[in-house]
């Protein structure tokens, strides 16, 4: 399976950094000690991947809990490798569309970014998770999806993103959309909420998601327009979009 790059790191880091983030861009297997899960595939289950077809058949989106199937310690060691790329300025300004058409609009969004390559041991366990859920999607949708490509975000305080849909209708790229979240104490006055509209009648808000630490929002690209409203603190999160494309379009 193909994925998209990480964003590299380059030039001189602050010397706290040093060793963690090159913990974070170290090649597989040489990522530290095993934080991630023993046995990652455990909890996703017949049943659970039945819900998350069933919730995108019927509404287009849903927000579950997934610590069953993902487990504390991938989680947390999914957060520490975000917290350590923002600190070191290594996540770069997030733009609007694709390779020659990509534009930079801080009024439409003001996230920074870091795309995954499964090069450490906690992006890898999450990986094998991602394509069991595109598997089971494929089983139960017929989607066709053949890969997914995935990024860390930040919003620092005051950051957002105004309404969008992840994909145009008919481009068969970014077909099912996936946002883990990786914050720890999250409050409603703490913002930065997923705000989701009908898909049926897109000025009606359907749905608010806190971005608590394991909770997974899941959505069909092309048909929900969502938003990310304004944090009051800073906000971690991992996108991840399954695509019926086999190569990737040019970052």
């Amino acid at each position: 399976m193909e994925h998209t790059v990480v964003v590299p790191i380059r030039g001189s880091l602050p010397a706290e950094g040093q060793a963690s983030v090159g913990a974070v861009s170290a090649e597989a297997g040489a990522a530290g000690p095993a934080i991630a899960p023993s046995h990652p595939l455990e909890g996703v289950s017949d049943t659970w991947l039945d819900s998350l077809a069933s919730g995108l058949t019927e509404h287009g989106w849903l927000s579950v809990d997934v610590r069953g199937q993902l487990e504390d310690p991938l989680l947390l060691a999914l957060r520490e490798e975000v917290r350590i790329l923002d600190r070191t300025e290594t996540m770069k300004a997030a733009g609007i569309g694709r390779g020659t058409d990509l534009m930079r609009d801080r009024s439409v969004r003001r996230d920074r970014i870091a795309w995954l390559q499964g090069m450490t041991a906690p992006q890898q366990a999450l990986f094998a998770i991602l394509d069991q859920v595109r598997l089971g999607l494929n089983r139960r949708l017929f989607l066709g999806l053949r890969r997914f490509e995935a990024h860390y975000a930040t919003y620092h305080r005051g950051d957002f993103y105004r309404r969008h849909l992840d994909s145009f209708a008919g481009r068969a790229s970014r077909v099912v959309s996936l946002v883990l979240y990786l914050n720890e104490g999250w409050s409603s006055e703490d913002g930065g909420a997923l705000q989701v509209f009908n898909r049926d009648s897109q000025h009606e808000i359907c749905g608010a998601v806190l971005p608590e630490m394991g909770r997974m929002a899941l959505f069909m690209s092309e048909d929900v327009p969502h938003e990310v409203l304004p944090a009051n603190r800073t906000r971690y999160s991992l996108a991840c979009w399954f695509r019926q494309d086999e190569v990737p379009l040019p970052l």
